[in-house]
């Protein structure tokens, strides 16, 4: 996130978008609410689903734009045609803060509100209801989820989503800003350090010299100078035979990933897998090695929120049998491979951190158990942390507009397979249900797997609530029950992703976006059927 989240209680306006937030964040959901009802903020829900958050809209001065799956760019750039013809766009910001604003200006006066309701779906009256809501609020924040990265344009959504924000000046601002909410506790975290293939801590790019000779420095070791594979990219490279081996670790992609039929393929062709866990998950149960892992409970560490925040976690629990924390388990097998790892403790990784990772070198081992709760950057050990990014200026300097076209998705329903499906996650299950399928409680309120119909598509093929349906896709079938919903329009479903007994996975699309390489999971075509 580029602000804070309990700025968002004051925004004049909220856009959120490709995030169910009730659900998927109800702490930050909280925050819009209380915004909402004391604050005056008006809000834009603008999702094909009718999620809890259409409540907060209509009655209190927003509104809810209904688009069809995938088809983001053109309703953003119909969003900005609007604010640019009624002008109320920041010239101010645009002249002194932004680039390329001309060729951005020629792509987005092409995108009519006439145009995009052919697109989109979405009336025009209500596309230009919108605009002027954001438009002349004094501060606009977005916020948005996987529902606009997961697509083959979801490089393209997030920069029409920064085009938005740098086109009525709201970035550097308190209440402001482009505030992606991450999809699990540490992935931020988790890419700060490093944990993407193609930089080092801190976003310093592998193929950055200097970079590369800094950690080779430290860590004595000669490193590679090319970006590596992304998941979906080590699946077809398993497939390939190009890829020999996996080490996966906290991930369980026999549920998460698209296409499970492809996956369970590639990962039993490996010559070897490795899985590091706390529970034997559908992925573990196929490794040759399985490492048991402590959790978040059994060891000391931090994570990184959503909003850059570093937060200190402290031991609760002593580790059960052989199970061990991450950082040690890598150490072993670091070691027994034969490179000589040797922190001695949390402590030894911090500094680390601190010394090679300049925006985290403020965020010392003392200032953490002192209790404070920094943002990054935070450069030095008397910074008081970072609020909200891009004050004065962009780390590029000046800030690009992007002139993008509306792109289809790689998958739309047809004769043969004429429902639109989307995925995503409930309130009472997280991620795979590696660990709250596994709780007592949670499971009475969403036992198992099922999908949301629309009632007039349950009349129309005579099946009955809760009745189990096929589901078939181009990569494979499902049996699940189908529920009557008001959620999904005609010719859509939405089937929730946690339930490994009747993987959503198995139908969803493997096709990437060219340049994040991440799946278009939100956008596939099925075929629904009585059994």
């Amino acid at each position: 996130m580029t602000n804070s989240i309990a700025e968002l209680e004051n925004c004049g306006a909220i856009l959120v978008t490709g995030s169910n937030t009730t659900e998927t964040h109800p702490v930050i959901s909280t925050r819009i609410k209380r915004g909402v009802l004391f604050n005056g903020t008006k809000l834009i829900v603008v999702d094909p689903r009718k999620i809890d958050l259409v409540r907060y809209t209509e009655k209190y001065g927003g509104i809810w734009l209904q688009p069809k799956n995938g088809t983001d760019v053109a309703w953003l750039n119909g969003l900005m045609n609007v604010i640019l013809r009624e002008k109320m766009h920041d010239e101010d910001f645009i002249k002194n803060r932004t680039e390329d604003f001309e060729a951005f200006r020629k792509v987005i006066e092409t995108y009519t509100p006439e145009k995009v309701e052919k697109i989109s779906g979405i009336p025009k009256e209500q596309l230009i209801q919108a605009a002027r809501i954001f438009g002349k609020a004094e501060t606009a924040s977005i916020v948005y989820a996987m529902g606009i990265t997961q697509h083959i344009t979801g490089t393209d959504n997030v920069k029409s989503v920064a085009n938005l924000a740098m086109l009525t000046g709201n970035v550097g601002r308190e209440s402001t800003g482009v505030n992606p909410l991450r999809g699990q506790n540490n992935v931020q975290g988790a890419c700060d350090m490093g944990g993407l293939p193609n930089v080092f801590s801190g976003y310093q790019n592998v193929t950055d010299p200097a970079a590369r000779e800094k950690f080779e420095k430290a860590w004595n070791a000669k490193l590679h100078d090319k970006p590596g594979l992304t998941v979906v990219e080590m699946m077809h490279g398993a497939l390939e035979g190009k890829v020999k081996a996996l080490y996966i670790m906290g991930e369980n992609p026999m549920v998460s990933d698209p296409n499970l039929t492809h996956v369970k393929e590639a990962l039993e062709k490996l010559d070897f897998l490795v899985v590091q866990d706390l529970f034997l998950t559908e992925t573990a149960q196929l490794a040759d090695v399985v490492l048991p892992a402590a959790s978040f409970a059994e060891m000391q560490g931090t994570f990184t929120n959503t909003e850059r925040r570093v937060l200190w976690v402290e031991k609760a629990l002593e580790v059960p049998g052989q199970a061990r924390p991450d950082w040690e388990i890598i150490q072993m097998v670091s070691q027994r491979m034969g490179y000589p790892m040797a922190y001695r403790s949390v402590k030894d990784v911090v500094t680390e951190i601190n010394a090679l990772t300049p925006s985290y070198a403020g965020i010392t081992w003392d200032r953490l158990l002192n209790g404070e709760r920094l943002q990054w950057p935070c450069p030095n050990p008397q910074h008081p942390g970072t609020k909200y990014l891009h004050r004065e200026k962009f780390s590029r300097g000046l800030g690009k507009f992007f002139a993008l076209e509306y792109i289809p998705p790689a998958e739309l329903p047809d004769s043969k397979y004429p429902f639109m499906l989307s995925t995503g996650r409930t309130l009472y299950h997280y991620h795979t249900g590696s660990r709250t399928r596994r709780t007592q409680a949670l499971p009475e309120y969403v036992p198992g797997p099922y999908m949301e119909m629309n009632a007039g598509d349950m009349d129309r093929m005579k099946i009955e609530p809760e009745e189990l349906v096929k589901v078939s896709s181009r990569r494979g079938a499902i049996e699940i029950k189908a529920t009557p919903s008001e959620r999904v329009v005609v010719g859509s479903v939405f089937i929730p992703f946690h339930f490994a007994e009747a993987a959503a996975n198995m139908l969803t699309n493997e096709a990437l976006d060219p340049i994040s390489k991440i799946p278009e999971l939100k956008v596939a075509a099925c075929r629904i059927e009585k059994r």
